[in-house]
């Protein structure tokens, strides 16, 4: 095995607080009729790159034009589908009352505020209803379960995070015979019955820092989220081989990728409402851990075909569990073959590949599908390495790091330069 690296595109920002400010001012004169008028600003779960930054910023301009802000959580199923769960994961993303210095209202409660013509109920958070404004932070990227005009971003939290456990569940159910094509035409009613001031979407580069910030006003919301969707999937970091025998994932979770593992990368999605595999094709995908800021939540953990005991005893079954079922995915919550150590996994890996022998077999190590830029592969890949420009060997070819436990050692490409 030897570390790759793999060249990325790369479009950091530096001064985000005067970028974000400059963004607000561009889209708008922004202010409230009579002084005070509240402001729900909802936040995510996801580990979006200097998220904390960007939510400070916009709360601290919405209150230097005299409204009053607050955060709501929109997030959907996620955190167990409770106050104290979504409050969680918030903290767990520097976001906290404290922290921010305005109240966060987190309440599962929703009212249903239209119905579309497929007869499906558009449900909306009550806490949000409850705000004379509303303003959605999200980031903007390729959807791990279907393909559209409009994937992830700040339409999906308009209709999926914000109707929380509730109205996610209407969404995906409706989802799997209507496909996720549903959520523009739900997220043009929201912008016809909620009072959206603005939504700010992000886009983060290959190496998963945020390369832009546009603040999008309601009118052009969904036009504009079209094509930030084109520039997000140019950028997204991918693996450089289309053919792997075994992915070896060092650790999922839900501030990683909705499903614990990005689907735009591992080619595994095993999915009612779209494919089972696409590329690359992955024969084998082995897990070893699962993220801390995850709170135990492994929903994603079913697209692995091996795991390790010690991430299945970290797995909180009900917010695993409650998220799958959500999502119509029970599939994703499902627990896979688990051993003691990483060398019996391995070891199971290599006999249900379908390679004769193990110096053939084309592996593939990465810490986790956000982070690219660094890979671990197999000898049996050197010839493909060499032939792509984007890549460079960093380490010499050595045999699998294990440790006293019979456990790989940490994923560090510095380590044996």
């Amino acid at each position: 095995m030897a570390y790759v690296r793999q060249q990325l595109t790369a479009c950091g920002l530096g001064d985000l607080n005067g970028i974000v400010a400059a963004a607000i001012n561009r889209a708008g004169d922004f202010r409230p009729l009579n002084p005070g008028e509240t402001v729900a600003v909802a936040v995510g779960s996801r580990r979006i790159d200097r998220i904390d930054e960007i939510v400070r910023q916009c709360l601290r301009g919405l209150e230097e034009r005299g409204f009053s802000p607050f955060i709501v959580p929109a997030m959907g199923s996620h955190g167990g589908a409770t106050p104290a769960g979504q409050m969680e994961i918030l903290s767990r993303l520097n976001i906290t009352e404290s922290g921010m210095k305005v109240p966060i209202v987190a309440d599962m409660t929703t009212h249903c505020i239209a119905t579309m013509a497929q007869g499906v109920d558009i449900r909306f958070s009550s806490a949000a209803l409850a705000a004379d404004h509303l303003v959605v932070i999200n980031r903007v990227k390729p959807h791990t379960k279907f393909k559209a005009d409009i994937e992830s971003g700040l339409c999906k939290m308009l209709t999926i995070g914000l109707g929380n456990a509730h109205g996610a569940g209407i969404f995906h159910r409706a989802a799997v015979g209507r496909s996720f094509g549903i959520i523009e035409t739900a997220a043009a009613l929201v912008l016809k019955k909620v009072n959206v001031l603005f939504g700010i979407a992000l886009v983060e580069d290959g190496r998963g820092h945020l390369a832009h910030v546009d603040v999008l006003r309601p009118d052009d919301l969904i036009d504009c989220e079209k094509k930030l969707l084109r520039q997000s999937a140019n950028m997204m970091a991918r693996l450089p081989f289309d053919d792997i025998d075994i992915l070896i994932v060092d650790v999922i979770g839900k501030d990683i990728s909705g499903i614990g593992m990005d689907s735009n990368v591992t080619g595994r999605h095993r999915d009612l409402a779209g494919s089972v595999f696409t590329r690359p094709r992955v024969s084998r995908i082995f897990v070893r851990d699962l993220s801390s800021g995850s709170g135990g939540n492994a929903n994603g953990i079913g697209l692995a075909d091996f795991t390790s005991t010690r991430l299945v005893k970290q797995i909180d079954m009900e917010k695993t569990f409650v998220n799958a079922v959500t999502a119509i995915s029970p599939e994703k919550g499902a627990i896979p073959i688990h051993f003691d150590t990483d060398r019996r996994c391995l070891d199971a890996c290599l006999k249900t590949c379908g390679v004769m022998w193990p110096d053939m077999a084309r592996v593939v190590r990465i810490r986790d599908t956000a982070h690219l830029e660094y890979i671990q592969i197999s000898k049996a890949l050197e010839s493909e390495m060499e032939k792509n420009p984007d890549l460079e060997r960093m380490t010499p070819w050595l045999p699998f790091a294990l440790d006293a436990s019979d456990n790989l050692v940490n994923f560090d490409p510095h380590q044996q330069r």
